[in-house]
């Protein structure tokens, strides 16, 4: 049969060439005005530089008019004068004079975990506190050389007699990044909102809960009353992150919206979201803008963080070798042989160092399961544990050294840590003695332990499926503890399933880590109150002793009086074994050339600093905006 090409053919055909032609020139001008959008994004940004940079100026001006010194000369509306710079800015600032300092380009990291939340209090990682670290400021803040606190949000601070009344007035130019001004009557309600029990924020509110008040006095000043001495109480005050009050009140209406949000958040620091309200965690990234609106005399070096999520351990190392991420955190052995790699040397600066604030891992040993006692509620049984536990070999084969063991949860550094208290040593001869004393014996000589009711001693073992380091330590441990009887069943999980079986306390044992401070409060993690309600006791341990110890020593001011406390309790932490303590690692750092201004500070490397400290050349910047 033929085929003919008919006039129905050929309009069908025209047809057709018209609507792809019109989809070309649609998309032609959708380009077009992307392109036209992205250019007026610019214009004004750098409107609101100079007349941040101008009203800056202006108020430099008026202070020392105001002082009786009126100073002429150079009017740049770059920054204010040197001698204008708080001190908690002065880094940053002093950051934009060196040689070849260019505004702009982006700072690009990697999760080792695809985030749960970024809503503040709602989330419950170290991954969102440092997104929210760029976008939530406080009070004061604590300067990373000198361990002292600095003003931010508050200029200058009073503090009573009797260690009960804080008093801090606040700089008048704060504003959030949506324009509105930061006020007193802000920090009044960031206390008010977190401690409504219909929002989700028992961590905040274990420590909250030692404030009476939080009352905003008149011109932007904000006072703390405490009910009791609290050691930290500066900064628990003067740390809280300041949340705006017409954008987090009407949520008070409906507190579920909140507790299942993604991404609410919104601040007054130098970076945003594209919108607070909308992000979500299903973009395999998280990335955040400089906030044009910084109220701050020193303006964000950068123009975008970005945090692409790769779960991989191999597949990060990839990317970074590739340069599509600016900064790799390295596993040990692959340090030992990336310090030696040319290209790599070429290509990034390395850092190692152990931080005075460097956390821990542990294994948690959960007492209690859907309301039932499990075998680790028996103290022998946690000790045998850790007894079984050869914790140096794991250092040194797993981790070849970079790394410590840990004798409890105080760094060995600090006051707060007893230097008789020692990691406990491998020692099977005693964990067999105990376990045997708590019931366990072969007794139909399989060569696993079984207890009184003839149930073999098998516990599953929760850990970050995304950790390669953290999956040969649990098939060594698997091994270890085969020797003693006892059946490890390794559970490589998700992050967000792992959140959700620690809050829900479902799970036989886990092993995380957790990060420090200068002075470690225990209260949140083992103190029997935070059992319930969301609390991070997550295994379900009491002790009625350190109980009274934690508290004693969190109303004791005296840091004298206040340090042989905290020993003690770290001494019963020490034998009742509720955690076994694994070690303190290495920071092992990878970063790119590109990033100028990095440098160690007592707290590690100054990347996370904020004000941001680092910045990229402009010969160096490979992305647009």
């Amino acid at each position: 049969m033929d085929q003919r090409f008919t006039f129905k053919d050929f309009f069908l055909f025209c047809g057709m060439g018209l609507i792809f032609i019109a989809v070309l020139l649609t998309l032609y001008q959708i380009d077009r005005q992307w392109n036209k959008m992205a250019k007026t994004q610019a214009i004004m940004d750098e409107q609101a530089k100079d007349l941040r940079a101008l009203k800056g100026l202006i108020q430099s001006i008026n202070q020392r008019t105001k002082s009786g010194i009126l100073v002429t000369g150079d009017s740049s509306l770059r920054d204010v004068a040197s001698s204008q710079i708080p001190v908690a800015f002065q880094q940053a600032h002093l950051s934009r004079q060196l040689p070849e300092f260019a505004e702009g380009g982006w700072l690009v990291q990697a999760f080792s975990v695809n985030l749960k939340s970024i809503t503040p209090f709602v989330a419950e990682d170290a991954y969102a506190s440092e997104i929210q670290g760029y976008i939530l400021e406080s009070l004061i803040t604590r300067n990373p050389e000198t361990l002292d606190w600095e003003g931010l949000l508050a200029h200058n601070w009073q503090i009573s007699e009797d260690g009960l009344t804080f008093s801090f007035q606040m700089r008048e130019q704060a504003t959030f990044s949506d324009g509105q001004p930061v006020t007193a009557e802000d920090v009044a309600f960031t206390f008010e909102f977190l401690m409504n029990n219909a929002i989700h924020a028992p961590r905040e509110r274990a420590y909250y809960n030692k404030i009476e008040s939080v009352t905003a006095s008149a011109n932007h000043k904000v006072i703390f009353k405490f009910k009791e001495p609290y050691y930290n109480a500066l900064s628990l005050a003067g740390g809280m992150p300041v949340l705006p009050a017409h954008f987090y009140r009407p949520f008070l209406k409906n507190p579920n919206q909140f507790n299942q949000s993604k991404g609410l958040l919104l601040g007054s620091g130098p970076y945003r979201l594209a919108n607070p309200k909308t992000w979500k965690p299903d973009k395999g990234r998280v990335e955040i803008f400089r906030n044009p609106r910084y109220w701050g005399p020193v303006q964000p070096n950068l123009n975008r963080l970005v945090w692409k999520v790769i779960e991989n351990d191999s597949a990060r190392l990839t990317t970074f070798r590739n340069g599509e991420i600016d900064i790799y955190s390295a596993r040990p052995r692959e340090y030992q042989k990336l310090v030696k790699d040319p290209a790599i040397d070429k290509q990034a600066n390395h850092f190692e160092y152990m931080s005075p604030v460097a956390g821990y891992s542990y294994i948690g040993w959960n007492q209690s399961r859907k309301d039932k006692s499990t075998r680790f509620a028996d103290k022998r049984v946690r000790q045998a544990m850790t007894f079984l536990l050869d914790r140096q070999r794991v250092i040194d084969e797993i981790f070849l050294g970079l790394g410590e063991p840990a004798a409890g949860p105080f760094n060995p550094g600090s006051k707060q840590h007893d230097p008789d208290l020692l990691p406990r040593p491998y020692n099977p001869s005693k964990a067999r003695e105990l376990l045997k004393e708590a019931g366990y014996q072969d007794r139909d000589g399989d060569g696993v332990l079984d207890d009184k009711d003839g149930q073999p001693f098998k516990f599953g073992l929760v850990y970050f499926q995304g950790s390669e380091d953290t999956k040969r330590m649990v098939l060594f441990l698997k091994d270890l503890y085969a020797r003693a009887g006892i059946l490890l069943e390794p559970k490589p999980t998700e992050w967000s399933v792992m959140l959700d079986l620690l809050k829900k306390r479902d799970f036989d044992a886990m092993t995380l880590g957790w990060t420090s401070g200068i002075e470690s409060d225990l209260y949140q993690i083992f103190h029997s109150s935070q059992i319930s309600d969301g609390g991070n006791n997550n295994i379900s341990y009491k002790s009625e002793q350190l109980d009274q110890l934690i508290e004693k020593a969190r109303s004791t001011v005296d840091e004298e009086d206040r340090m042989p406390l905290w020993r003690q309790a770290e001494a019963i932490l020490y034998e009742d074994q509720p955690y076994t303590f694994l070690m303190r690692r290495k920071s092992l750092t990878f970063a790119n050339r590109r990033i100028h201004n990095l440098k160690k500070t007592r707290l590690g490397i100054n990347l996370g600093a904020v004000p941001v400290e680092v910045f990229i050349p402009s010969k160096n910047q490979k992305y647009s905006r």
